[in-house]
């Protein structure tokens, strides 16, 4: 109202309407912990070097230019991958930092002999930490010896063309194999190239002709990672430092949590894994979830578990919580560090569903709503299952709030369970559930800010009725909650009967809400008998 009128005229006055619409808070923002190949400062958060701060990825590429892309020994590329593959939109990368030694360590290549791949020909190194260098090798023409004849082995001019986030920095012309020491051939590269250095170790039996690189263009790689003085607390990391998943305090829109590397953390030297850092490490995560009631661990089962195995795993587990999920196996994905000419067995990995599983998640809520169960849905961007489940062994696991994955043929490989780890309060069995009460929660509490503050009367408790009734009421209407009628599906209770004068004096106002959420049809029987039908006859 305006303090006085003092001229005659017209006065225009906004006033506030009374209806502040709630509207639904994101529910598919993930976030994962492990290991980069690199970090990109420029590309990423300039205020933040070693990039250990959680921040936000929208796609792969984007992934790739600020972390960069896979790496021996990490799981993390792959569960991101796997993510954006399956659906997902936006996920915050954990990076933790000093993986791979000085984590400032030089991308390197050894290419193979033309005539013989098993034999090394020459180590490339780039001379910048995290560059991303390609190298093609372009053998002479024919026709480049001499008299136009087609060159001997090693003979004629090599070239080596150096690209550089894809794009070609260098040409390096007139390198020569045959009869030239390998001291020349390095001087003639290194005193030219302003991004890469090689070296030609001595082979024995095996003269520097027949060391010619094959033709192809390489990918220069980072060292493996190695994670042998990295612990369960550094996955999770500090609050007030912002690194691990504690450092998810500034990341309030996550909903999602998942540490694909943890696998890497607690694989020993000899490849087996320590089973009780595993464990441990999924209980933490597990308790942190709890504690911020708004988040979802996805965990998975170490891998080379048979379903036995997966079952004793989930009892030593130990804990019982709507807030974490676990799957079963495993799966298999290309592995694109592979050299040419490699084995099966190295064409391959096993890596943890969990980037995968948190993608399908994503998916079904922008497809179906957070209310649809993420499960009858078909993973993509994998090989085949580490393990194949049958339906006797999902009749043991999937009590125990095992979800398996399962292969159904020319149908697909789909998620084939849809439970959390709670055990106790059957309320809470369902991830759809837990999800949709998270979902609900979180948009109240950030739809009702406005209400801080205000005179604690009936007209503030009728406003905030209002408003979540009609928030409500939208979700009814799109299959979220049971019900023919509103009513059925809802109730919001906010008058004198729940704030009392001693309430209201003690600053409370306490609003009720009730909802009835939809639950999945997890075992879908038909009764089928045999009927006479019209066709008997009767007296």
């Amino acid at each position: 109202m305006a303090a006085s009128y003092g001229a005659p005229g017209v006065y225009i006055e906004e006033q506030p309407s009374g209806s502040m619409p709630i509207e639904g808070v994101g529910t598919a923002v993930a976030a994962f912990v492990g290991f980069t190949e690199r970090y990109d400062r420029e590309q990423g958060d300039p205020t933040d070097p070693a990039g250990v701060k959680p921040q936000l990825v929208t796609s792969w590429p984007q992934y790739e230019r600020v972390y960069g892309g896979f790496v021996r020994g990490a799981v993390l590329p792959h569960a991101v991958r796997g993510f954006f593959e399956n659906g997902g939109t936006a996920a915050y990368i954990c990076r933790i930092p000093g993986a791979n030694g000085s984590d400032g360590a030089r991308p390197t290549l050894t290419l193979p002999a033309a005539d013989n791949p098993q034999t090394p020909s020459m180590r490339l190194s780039a001379l910048a930490a995290g560059a991303n260098l390609e190298v093609e090798v372009v053998p002479p023409a024919d026709g480049d010896g001499d008299g136009g004849a087609p060159p001997a082995k090693g003979g004629g001019e090599y070239t080596l063309r150096v690209y550089e986030d894809g794009q070609l920095r260098e040409e390096l012309g007139g390198i020569q194999f045959g009869g030239r020491n390998a001291k020349t051939v390095e001087k003639t590269v290194n005193d030219r190239s302003k991004l890469l250095r090689i070296e030609l170790q001595p082979v024995q039996g095996t003269s520097l002709a027949e060391r010619t690189p094959a033709a192809g263009r390489y990918t220069l790689q980072a060292p493996p990672v190695s994670a042998v003085s990295v612990t369960p607390d550094d996955l999770a990391g500090s609050e007030s430092e912002r690194t691990g998943y504690q450092g998810l305090a500034i990341a309030e829109n996550v909903t999602m949590v998942a540490i694909p590397d943890l696998v890497t953390v607690a694989t020993r030297d000899d490849g087996s894994i320590d089973e009780e850092m595993f464990l441990a490490a999924q209980k933490q995560l597990i308790d942190y979830c709890d504690a911020s009631h708004n988040k979802m661990a996805i965990l998975d089962t170490p891998p080379g578990l048979n379903a036995t195995q997966a079952l004793d795993w989930r009892s030593r587990l130990a804990r019982d919580s709507a807030f974490a999920a676990l799957y079963y196996p495993n799966v298999v994905v290309t592995n694109p560090l592979a050299r040419p000419g490699a084995t099966n067995g190295e064409l391959y990995q096993t890596v943890p569903t969990a980037g995968h599983v948190a993608g399908v998640w994503s998916r079904t809520d922008g497809l179906r709503g957070v209310w649809k169960a993420p499960a009858n849905e078909a993973l993509r961007g994998i090989v085949r299952l580490e393990n194949e489940v049958t339906a006797g062994e999902q009749d043991l696991l999937n009590p125990e709030g095992i979800n398996c994955i399962r292969s159904f043929g020319s149908y697909g490989t789909k998620i084939w369970g849809a439970r959390t780890l709670a055990k106790t309060d059957p309320s809470w069995r369902y991830i759809n559930v837990r999800r949709l009460f998270n979902y609900i929660e979180e948009s109240i509490r950030r739809g009702t800010q406005w209400a801080v503050f205000e005179p604690n009367d009936f007209d503030l408790w009728q406003r905030v009725k209002r408003n979540i009734t009609s928030f409500l009421r939208g979700l009814w209407s799109q299959g979220a909650l049971v019900g023919a009628t509103p009513e059925q599906a809802f109730y919001v209770l906010c008058d004198e009967s729940n704030n009392p004068a001693s309430s209201v004096d003690e600053g409370k106002l306490i609003v009720e809400v009730g909802i009835a959420p939809v639950k999945p049809a997890e075992f879908v029987i038909f009764r089928i008998s045999q009927w006479q039908g019209g066709g008997a006859a009767t007296e």
